[in-house]
């Protein structure tokens, strides 16, 4: 790839911002007591989504293309997949959850925190990591039954799942089926999910007769669909482009990489920037900290 050592000092910046950013989210959400809710449990798991996907993802990239480490285990290699799918299912699932917890707040709005309780959220992330931990042990694990008898180059910037089985000699349907599945968990079933819900948003915006009110609802919305775009846009775009049009694997590598690394970036500033309660409580910690200051 020409300038290449460029794109990966950019991606090592990114991973500096998406640390900071991610760490400094996790940070207030701990330390200010006006966001000990529900919703911020899921918003704190997002950020925590977020840091663990490019640490996962970044650092072995960086040391793969820029100091040209471009050798990896076959343990490693399967460990780098599943960790790498892990955590991209469950910043997916996260935005349903997060689209849920919006849903609820405009729809059934008296019934909100009965509905919506630390519990609940506790539980339900609880599944997501479940179910995410049991589909893609079962999806790398089925990787182990392949036979690698000719090249064992991995034609991506990670152990991706699609160009690893395609190496295989013998037959890979089951993978083939498993990759399809994968597509819908990760992409296809969350959206679908996440566009109901506001489509249920959208009705119930209609019956409020007060415009004040409803434009208000609708602002408690913006960071959520500003975060469903950034996420799902481009993953949309290239794995569509990818399946109608031949992309240049260099061009691929590029697209797919920033898909994965450029959200987890923006996440943090998106939330801290929109959402008011978390611009309040950083400034109620920024005075705290100063009198503690004042008072030593």
């Amino acid at each position: 790839m020409p300038h290449a050592k460029y794109y990966y000092m950019f991606l090592s910046l990114v991973y500096v911002v998406t640390v900071l950013g991610n760490s400094f989210i996790m940070c207030t959400i701990y330390l200010a007591h006006r966001l000990h809710t529900a919703k911020y449990i899921v918003v704190f798991h997002l950020a925590l989504s977020d840091l663990c996907g490019s640490s996962t993802l970044i650092p072995k990239i960086i040391d793969m293309f820029l100091f040209e480490h471009q050798e990896i285990s076959y343990v490693a290699c399967l460990m780098n997949m599943f960790f790498v799918f892990h955590f991209m299912n469950l910043q997916s699932l996260t935005l349903v959850v997060l689209a849920y917890d919006r849903l609820v707040a405009i729809c059934f709005p008296l019934r909100y925190h009965a509905i919506v309780t630390k519990t609940a959220m506790f539980l339900i992330i609880g599944v997501m990591w479940t179910l995410s931990v049991i589909f893609f042990s079962i999806l790398v694990s089925l990787i182990t039954r392949l036979s690698f008898c000719s090249s064992t180059v991995v034609n991506s910037y990670f152990c991706d799942h699609g160009p690893l089985y395609r190496l295989a000699c013998n037959d890979n349907a089951i993978n083939s089926i498993m990759a399809n599945i994968c597509i819908g968990l990760l992409i296809c079933i969350p959206l679908i999910l996440i566009i109901i819900s506001y489509v249920c948003i959208a009705l119930a915006l209609l019956k409020i007769a007060n415009g004040a009110e409803r434009i208000k609802a609708m602002k408690t919305c913006t960071s959520h669909l500003m975060l469903v775009a950034i996420f799902y846009v481009p993953l949309l775009g290239t794995n569509t482009a990818a399946l109608t049009t031949f992309i240049h694997p260099n061009a691929r590598i590029i697209n797919n990489s920033l898909t994965q690394t450029i959200p987890p970036m923006l996440n943090p500033i998106i939330y801290t920037l929109k959402t008011e309660e978390v611009m309040q409580s950083i400034k109620q910690l920024y005075k705290r900290s100063k009198v503690n200051i004042l008072q030593k």
